[in-house]
């Protein structure tokens, strides 16, 4: 099965803007054979600040009749208003998404699939902005509920509180949970608002890839330069064909090999991430232990408090020569710092 590509603007600005990067996007994937399935626009952008544009709104519409003619591909627009469906409609755009900020609320999603129901639209769901796989299914579902057959999901990232290089977690364990419960579903990858940052969008491109997701939507612009909305991660049309040759696009079963150990990786990484933890929490027991000990003027060194320990670790401890060693030198220093802690 062939890539799903979808690129475009980030926002539709002007006519001119809209078809120039349509007509070098037809160019540049014609020379490496890549077929776009979908011309991505932003006409109805919600922005977080009211100041930042927003798209041109309805009068966009008749600009991607145009670059639909031109393409011969499918047009797909972002929608958070039941209105905008109908816009859509009655300008022969079948393909919509609905973003990260409407994807949280089930409220609209529901209002969102009222609006679909009976219809053919093709319809792509970003997950929402909190890492919450529930609600990204629950809004799957009142769309396969309100007769929709044509679903894609959008992996976009999640808007976290730790500093991060990326401008979204990727929490790669969410996409994937969501595939293996849709294994049918396609679920491509949005590099552009997961990175935010166009140096970035290769490597998680190839990451997705690996991970066996159908495709990728990459933010696409004749002169991200000069655009009015997320510069900073849009790519020309040149340097986006130049990307997809790049790739390495996996098989099937190369995909389902490195999601079985991708899978168990994640694991480790969850496990890594509480050792970290504990062992930060447990150093600084160690230098409330020695204030106590300074205050009670007891030794620092207690034999058979530490023999306790050791035979609390060896109690779980695995049954071959390679755990034992390891498990040995590890006690030696884990008591080797706690000393040097309490004499500090």
């Amino acid at each position: 099965m062939k890539p799903l590509i979808i690129a475009g603007p980030c926002a539709a600005e002007t006519e001119n803007q809209v078809l120039m990067t349509a007509h070098q996007l037809q160019i540049e994937l014609k020379h490496i054979a890549m077929p776009l399935a979908y011309f991505r626009v932003g006409v109805w952008k919600p922005r977080s600040n009211p100041c930042d544009f927003g798209g041109a709104g309805k009068r966009a519409l008749k600009w991607l009749a145009k670059a639909r003619n031109m393409l011969q591909t499918s047009v797909c627009v972002e929608v958070a208003r039941p209105e905008q469906i109908e816009l859509c409609r009655e300008a022969g755009i079948n393909a919509i998404w609905l973003g990260a900020r409407t994807t949280v609320n089930p409220f609209l999603v529901q209002e969102m699939a009222d609006a679909l129901r009976g219809s053919n639209f093709t319809v792509m769901i970003k997950n929402p902005v909190s890492p919450d796989l529930s609600l990204w299914i629950g809004a799957i579902e009142r769309m396969r509920e309100a007769g929709i057959t044509d679903l894609i999901a959008i992996h976009r990232g999640f808007a976290e509180r730790r500093e991060n290089i990326l401008r979204n977690a990727p929490i790669w364990e969410i996409p994937i949970e969501l595939k293996i419960r849709f294994p049918n579903l396609p679920l491509i990858c949005d590099p552009s608002h997961l990175t935010g940052d166009r140096r970035y969008i290769r490597t998680i491109a190839q990451e997705a890839l690996n991970y066996g997701f159908s495709g990728l939507m990459i933010e696409t612009h004749y002169n991200p330069t000069i655009a009015r909305s997320d510069a900073r991660q849009q790519i020309t049309p040149k340097e986006l064909a130049f990307l997809l040759d790049q790739l390495d696009f996996k098989t099937e079963s190369e995909t389902r090999e490195f999601a079985n150990i991708s899978k168990e990786r994640e694991q480790l990484h969850a496990i890594d991430d509480q050792i970290a933890q504990l062992l930060t929490k447990r150093m600084r027991i160690v230098d409330k232990i020695a204030c106590l000990k300074h205050e009670y003027h007891l030794p620092i060194v207690q034999p058979n408090q530490w023999q306790k320990v050791v035979e609390q670790y060896l109690s779980h401890s695995l049954q071959d020569d390679y755990y034992q060693e390891f498990i040995t030198k590890f006690l030696e220093l884990l008591h080797q710092n706690s000393i040097k802690r309490q004499n500090r």
